[in-house]
């Protein structure tokens, strides 16, 4: 376990900087909650005007605070903050909460101030949560560095929240659920301790079954995924992203001072570490729940049992939209439901027992169920009722979860009524949610970790390496060029083995003809000039070009179509290429992302590929599975396995351009595009061809 994180969730004794006597300041609240939650470690306010607060003696300063203490948690004015930073470090104090806002979260002048105590920090070797952020909280221990009121019960959950006041809000909502947590870490600005960080201190807790995230910025994408693909074969990790768009990302940046990513990078990254990512609040806790209190579904069957049809329809849509069906129940069974239900009851699925159903009928309806090796996962509803006794149903699903070891998930539909018995469910490790269709998210999220479990280890895939003599020709070429069009990016293609159709650069029609002598007719004639990338669109290309005649004209009116369209490119020639043959045209690229590095791109290509965006995404460097499931979930790449009879294309060579694309992505960090737009495939065996491409450098 990462040690130095400890002290956060079980210090010794903790010393509150800034403590106040008035009730109303938050400070106070923070004494009082370390009092009240059974903490028993030391509790040491720290203020020269104070006495004593809340019966605890008080001390002038750091220095005069007694051992043990281990943890400091500072509520001060952000212009006393280095002199107190000082302290706490001459005091020996190496873990740190600063709950005090004003730092980089406001602009220039704040970053500046945090980046000066973050080298103090670093200086004394300090950790610190913050600033900016509520603070820390451990449910076993008591320790709770937080302002927030109440405390939910112990659980299988930990929290980890970039904003403190989503974490608060998520307390106050399931405090009265029943829902047990182990931590809450609020990470404000991340100075110091970011999400990575909190993500492996939690893995190695043993107490901790799933860790569920509210995130609005990675520091270190590439950490990030290293860390999450370790710690998701051991827990699951459940992440809901802030910040998807550009108005989400600029809240962000005025919020907590992260920087975004973009969320396609984000999407990927997750994707490929194994993390579940969710849509909103809900869903988070949702399915942490389900994956800290019940057993992985064995397959996507299920059962469902009602006393109203209604709500059972609305759970079955739920389930066929995520991919889940109604299990088809055993002639046996059903013969045996019908022995006790209500003769007018339904006994197929979903089995419906109508209105004034008991207790005794759910148990015994789940109890036949359960046997029933179709089924994989039972979910029982009940709408209340005033015939129904509910808290007696929900005990009876408590009884009923005691001895199935299959996925069990309740719905109770309402709020007024239903308190007491969503209490009992949750209490006794069985989900309980309000609406029958809130399931049907949980239980693929619960698919999607079990997927991650039977994933391969990571490793990434093999590739050749660079031709240095190529690649140094090609920097010549590029010079101090930052937008490079297809004649240098071939170049570089080339030195990394990619294959490129035959052609080179020429500035006049003669040289243009040796050319197509040597490659051999019919031909291509492409514009090649500084400031245009988009050669099509400015009538840049000349096709079919069958002799030297044909190919002279093509050449004049080229070079003054462009001069007259397009005055401001400086053409330099234009490039003779061999007419490729036919084939599937797709794109292959990589953009820069600012948080997780090289992402790679893969879709069906062509003039089109804006419109049509059939593009899937993944962070390098790859693995061989990542890049066939990228390649696989695309239209392009369901074509080219030869839909309906169709050709299937040469996916080794496929393979091997985006594995060679990826590796020239991560020796080049200067590059923050490739385009191969398009690059052709052809059948099975016979290869692929670079048609054209563009980068752009930084």
């Amino acid at each position: 376990m990462h040690s130095s994180l400890s002290p956060f969730f079980n210090a010794k004794g903790v010393a509150v900087l800034g403590a106040s006597t008035n009730p109303k300041k938050l400070s106070y609240g923070i004494v009082e909650n370390l009092l009240i939650n059974g903490y028993q470690g030391e509790v040491y306010p720290v203020n020269p005007k104070a006495d004593q607060i809340l019966g605890k003696k008080a001390y002038a300063s750091i220095a005069d605070v007694p051992d043990p203490v281990e943890l400091a948690v500072v509520v001060l004015p952000v212009t006393v903050i280095m002199e107190t930073m000082q302290a706490i470090g001459e005091r020996g104090i190496k873990t740190v909460v600063i709950i005090t806002g004003g730092f980089k979260e406001l602009g220039p002048e704040g970053a500046e101030i945090e980046n000066s105590v973050k080298k103090l920090a670093q200086d004394y070797g300090m950790r610190v949560v913050g600033p900016n952020c509520v603070g820390t909280l451990d449910v076993r221990t008591g320790l709770n560095s937080t302002f927030i009121k109440g405390v939910p019960p112990a659980g299988p959950i930990a929290f980890i929240s970039q904003s403190g006041a989503i974490c608060g809000g998520v307390i106050d909502l399931i405090i009265n659920s029943k829902i047990g947590f182990s931590h809450f870490a609020s990470l404000g600005n991340e100075m110091d301790v970011t999400e990575t960080d909190m993500l492996e201190y939690f893995a190695e807790d043993d107490d901790v079954k799933v860790i569920a995230m509210y995130v609005e910025g990675i520091q270190d994408g590439q950490r990030f995924m290293k860390v999450a693909r370790e710690v998701s074969k051991k827990k699951p990790i459940v992440f809901l992203k802030a910040g998807k768009n550009d108005a989400g990302a600029k809240a962000v940046s005025s919020h907590t001072g992260s920087l975004a990513g973009s969320y396609a990078a984000y999407q990927a990254a997750l994707k490929q570490s194994g993390v579940i990512e969710v849509e909103n609040i809900n869903q988070l806790f949702n399915l942490a729940w389900a994956l800290g209190s019940q057993p992985l579904p064995k397959g996507k069957r299920v059962a469902l049992t009602t006393n109203a049809g209604g709500a059972a329809a609305l759970a079955a849509d739920s389930l066929d939209f995520n991919e889940f069906t109604l299990a088809k129940i055993a002639p046996e069974i059903q013969t045996r439901l019908r022995e006790k239900l209500n003769p007018s009851a339904q006994v197929s699925n979903p089995v419906d027992m109508l209105g004034s159903v008991s207790p005794e009928d759910y148990l015994w309806s789940l109890g036949n169920l359960d046997q029933d090796e179709g089924v994989d996962v039972l979910m029982p509803i009940l709408v209340p009722q005033s015939l129904v006794d509910t808290v007696g149903v929900a005990k009876a699903w408590v009884e009923f979860g005691q001895t199935t070891q299959k996925t069990l998930l309740t719905c109770l539909m309402g709020e007024r009524s239903t308190g007491e018995s969503e209490q009992i469910l949750n209490t006794n490790k069985v989900p309980v949610y309000k609406f029958p269709d809130l399931a049907g998210p949980v239980l693929k999220g619960m698919w999607s970790y079990k997927e991650v479990l039977e994933r391969p280890t990571f490793e990434e895939v093999s590739y050749s390496l660079a031709d240095s003599d190529e690649v140094e020709k090609a920097r010549q070429a590029i010079g101090q060029r930052k937008v490079i069009g297809e004649y240098e990016s071939r170049l570089l293609l080339n030195a990394y083995g990619i294959p490129n159709v035959p052609g080179d650069l020429v500035n006049n029609s003669e040289a243009a003809e040796k050319i197509a002598e040597m490659i051999g007719y019919p031909v291509v004639l492409k514009i090649v000039a500084e400031g245009l990338i988009h050669k099509s669109d400015a009538g840049g290309i000349i096709l079919n070009l069958h002799n030297a005649e044909e190919l002279r004209v093509a050449y004049s009116k080229l070079i003054k179509r462009i001069n007259k369209t397009e005055p401001e490119a400086k053409i330099l020639g234009a490039m003779v290429e061999k007419m490729a043959p036919k084939g599937f045209e797709v794109i292959v690229g990589m953009r820069r992302d600012a948080t997780f590095g090289a992402l790679m791109m893969f879709g069906m290509g062509g003039t089109m590929v804006e419109l049509i965006k059939d593009i899937q995404f993944k962070v390098a460097p790859l693995s061989v599975s990542d890049i066939k499931e990228m390649v696989a979930d695309t239209t392009a790449g369901r074509l080219l396995n030869g839909y309906r009879g169709g050709t299937v294309g040469d996916f080794e060579a496929l393979y091997e351009v985006i594995a060679q694309l990826s590796h020239l992505a991560m020796v080049h960090p200067e590059i923050q595009e490739i385009e191969i737009n398009p690059l052709v495939v052809y059948p099975e065996g016979q290869g692929v061809l670079a048609i054209d491409s563009r980068m752009i450098l930084s």
